[in-house]
């Protein structure tokens, strides 16, 4: 019996080996020679310059339009000048405070992989770095997201079906409309 266990584990060894082999490198295996090594040069980028990086799509698909892009198409939405000032002050305001929630969210990574780098890692100080990134992550993404809901209250809702149409995403709302800018909150 002890005969079988053994072949039957050795050749579950060669199986796996063989599979891990034809597998090839891992996609992880580039990244070990990136400074921070969880983000790559592009997200570096995204959180230096303040981009959403597809934070706020459950806003952007649902109707709630991003400054960043009703500013691209003010011309196709004949914002009013009104509009377009208040369109540029919300949108450099989300970016200047999006560039400091990303500027922190770098120097925490950092602060993780020089930990795991330096194996003076603990349990303690994995907790805590891992869940300021988690704060950091969640309310960078809830800045993002509340400023979609701004730019709604701010476009009418021909506005905001152009948008969509514009953005490619009018067919997806079709079946199930969500109430428009300021007349969708009862205001004229």
């Amino acid at each position: 019996m002890i005969r079988v266990t053994a072949m039957v584990l050795g050749l579950g060894s060669l199986v796996v080996a063989g599979a891990a082999s034809a597998a090839g490198p891992s996609p992880s295996a580039g990244r070990a020679e990136r400074d921070i090594k969880a983000l790559s040069p592009q997200q570096i980028e995204g959180y230096l310059e303040g981009r959403g990086m597809r934070m706020a799509l459950a806003a952007e698909l649902n109707g709630y339009p991003g400054p960043r892009h009703v500013l691209e198409l003010a011309d196709e939405l004949d914002l009013s000048p009104e509009q377009l000032a208040q369109t540029r002050r919300l949108f450099e305001d989300m970016r200047r405070k999006a560039i400091a929630l990303g500027e922190r969210i770098i120097v925490r990574e950092a602060l993780l992989d020089e930990l795991f780098a330096s194996g003076t890692v603990s349990e303690a100080t994995l907790r805590d770095t891992a869940e300021a990134l988690g704060r950091l992550n969640g309310e960078l993404r809830a800045h993002h997201l509340g400023y979609h809901l701004a730019m709604r209250d701010l476009l009418d809702p021909r506005q905001i079906q152009n948008y969509r149409r514009l953005r490619g995403y009018a067919s997806a709302m079709r079946s199930g409309e969500h109430g428009h800018g300021r007349a969708g909150h009862g205001e004229q």
